[in-house]
């Protein structure tokens, strides 16, 4: 439906300059001291300001104490929490009294901040809406109802339609459009902020450092990427003016919406231009899931996927280190994986939404620690956990999990619809589901191996799973991840495109498991996933661990990607390891075979 350009005059100022974006200020820096992190504050401001002064940035005045240092704000602001303007404005002040101590405040953009420039406000609360209220002008609000009302011709009484407006665009939404537009006082600061900070060799990005950071370097990021996200805030707002597309129109739909617009034949080329700009400018990579402010492979991938091209994209950058928000940690602390090349710090600061806190990582002299918010006792970093399979009622780690499968109390057995031997073992505080697997008939365990494996080779995707003989019956226990579906139950739902570590890389790493182990029995049922973050889980190894060279059929013809992690893993998996882990589950001809199939992949 055609806009009313005529009343859509839209009261911004058009005349900002971009060339802060153009003229970018230096993105990395040497021999800084001391680097303290912050991630994903998402309008917690108490717990930010309580972090900060206890890291030493901020006295009790909340003025820059911290002198030399360097703060990073690893992205996330805004959306969720109630004060993401306070947090906003003490950062705004605070920029320039480090720099006027001779520090720095670096503040990165994260996926939210993007998300609020470019009109996606699906996680903007009503506090912050409210927080704009008295910057909101009223004919700001009758203007943009009116071009509202008019795309909505039959929609029902006006007094009906206006109460649905309000509604869904609370108080302040117009002021805090405003706010963010490119001449508004935040929208003119964040679209000067760089996408990727380097430190002392270590990167500061908020998602992670994915292929495409390998691919076009800082400059590509800081350069072409945060050009493009804030060319669309400009030619967005030429939009708007022109009456094409309206403040309250989602991100995802500016293309359709665009595509059935029907200009006038006196739109100026301005207006044309743009409209084809907001098009184009909406596929940009800022916004892509294999992004630096989407990109979840970093936390997600197991080193067999991710290692080589986290080492390709931090070579590219300068750095030997990352530090990323984004994805809240299991335990809210402060983690690293990869022996220290990653760590995360989104450790769910906003509290009534991701029942975490507030935690700085600090870097200083040589020295890596955590300080949280309600102390300034200095805290260790913690290694990343194997998780495979979500666990009901909380966290519960893979080595707990096994001494308690192997140890526990069996509380109950059941068999399900599919014949599956359910059971249920408990510690008397704690317990788990598991499947029970006899012994097979040839007097080898493949479930148990096939964990051992996993865990020699850090694969991270078979379920935890112990001997356990039970009713005179030996055999394993295998942990059923809590909500877990099947290959087929996914497949048919057409699920999975959201997950935390790519489904074809997972799916890669399968195959070279499948052939190291000789897998003829990978079905859909034995192809598994938890569906929160989608992690393949690996199921059903009866028929593996064959007495055979070669591939199982199913493998044939499959060109297997064999990344420098997978050698080194395989490389590491000598014949004396093999005896030593698997001489119990596995029979000596077995074991021949695996080492075999070893090294026919290393091409020995």
């Amino acid at each position: 439906m055609k806009r009313l350009s005529s009343l859509l005059t839209l009261s911004l100022c058009f005349c900002v300059s971009f060339a802060s974006v153009a003229n970018a200020s230096q993105w990395q820096f040497d021999n800084i001291d001391r680097v303290v992190a912050v991630s994903d504050i998402h309008g917690a401001y108490r717990p930010m300001v309580a972090t900060l002064q206890n890291a030493g940035v901020l006295d009790d005045k909340l003025a820059w104490s911290g002198g030399k240092t360097h703060l990073v704000i690893v992205g996330d602001i805004l959306d969720r929490g109630p004060e993401s303007r306070a947090a906003m404005d003490l950062l705004m002040r605070v920029e320039n009294e480090a720099a006027s101590a001779g520090g720095m405040v670096h503040v990165l953009i994260g996926n939210h901040e993007a998300m609020n420039l470019v009109g996606d406000l699906r996680y903007v609360s009503k506090a912050e809406y409210a927080a704009f209220a008295d910057d909101e002008l009223a004919e700001d609000r009758d203007k943009w109802f009116a071009a509202y009302a008019a795309n909505r011709a039959g929609a029902g009484p006006t007094k009906a339609l206006r109460a649905d407006f309000d509604r869904s665009y609370p108080i302040g939404f117009f002021g805090h459009r405003r706010a963010f537009s490119s001449n508004g006082k935040y929208g003119r600061w964040l679209a000067e902020k760089p996408v990727v900070v380097v430190i002392n060799e270590t990167a500061f990005v908020h998602g992670g450092v994915s292929p495409m950071i390998g691919q076009i370097g800082l400059d590509g990021v800081n350069g072409r990427l945060r050009r493009e996200l804030v060319d669309y805030l400009r030619n967005l707002e030429i939009l708007y003016e022109a009456g094409a597309l309206l403040p309250t129109d989602n991100f995802y739909e500016h293309p359709m919406l665009l595509e059935k617009y029907l200009a006038p034949l006196t739109t100026e080329a301005r207006v044309v231009d743009a409209m084809s700009a907001v098009k184009r400018l909406n596929l940009s990579n800022i916004h892509a899931g294999d992004g630096p402010l989407w990109y979840r492979g970093n936390v997600a991938c197991n080193e067999l996927v991710e290692e080589d091209r986290l080492e390709a994209s931090l070579r590219a950058i300068g750095a030997n280190r990352v530090v990323i928000g984004h994805t809240p940690t299991l335990g809210r602390r402060i983690m690293q994986r990869f022996d220290g090349r990653i760590y995360e710090v989104d450790t769910g600061m906003l509290n009534e939404h991701y029942a975490g806190s507030g935690n700085a990582l600090v870097m200083e002299q040589g020295r890596i620690f955590v300080i949280n918010q309600d102390s300034e006792e200095l805290l260790s970093v913690v290694p990343h956990p194997r998780r495979v399979g979500s666990r009901q009622g909380g966290y519960l780690a893979a080595e707990d999990i096994e001494q308690l499968l192997a140890n526990g109390d069996i509380v109950s057995t059941r068999e399900d619809d599919s014949g599956r031997q359910l059971v249920t073992v408990s510690n008397g505080s704690r317990g788990v589901e598991a499947v029970f697997a006899k012994q097979s008939a040839r007097g080898f365990f493949p479930e148990v191996a096939a964990y051992r494996l996993d865990r020699l080779l850090e694969l991270d995707m078979v379920p935890v799973t112990a001997l356990r003989t039970i009713d005179g019956n030996a055999g394993s226990l295998q942990f059923l991840p809590y909500g877990s579906i099947d290959e087929q139950q996914r497949a048919e739902k057409g699920r999975g495109g959201s997950a935390n570590c790519p489904m074809a890389d997972q799916w890669g790493a399968m195959f070279v498991f499948d052939a190291l182990i000789y897998n003829e029995g990978r079905y859909a049922q034995s192809i598994r996933y938890s569906p929160d973050n989608w992690q393949l889980l690996l199921v059903g190894h009866d028929k593996a661990f064959v007495n055979r060279k070669g591939r199982p059929k199913f493998l044939k013809g499959k060109e297997l990607n064999l990344t420098n992690a997978w050698k080194d893993a395989l490389t590491a998996l000598t014949d004396e390891v093999l005896a030593e882990k698997f001489s119990d589950v596995l029979d000596k001809k077995r074991l021949r075979s695996l080492a075999a199939r070893r090294n026919e992949l290393l091409g020995l």
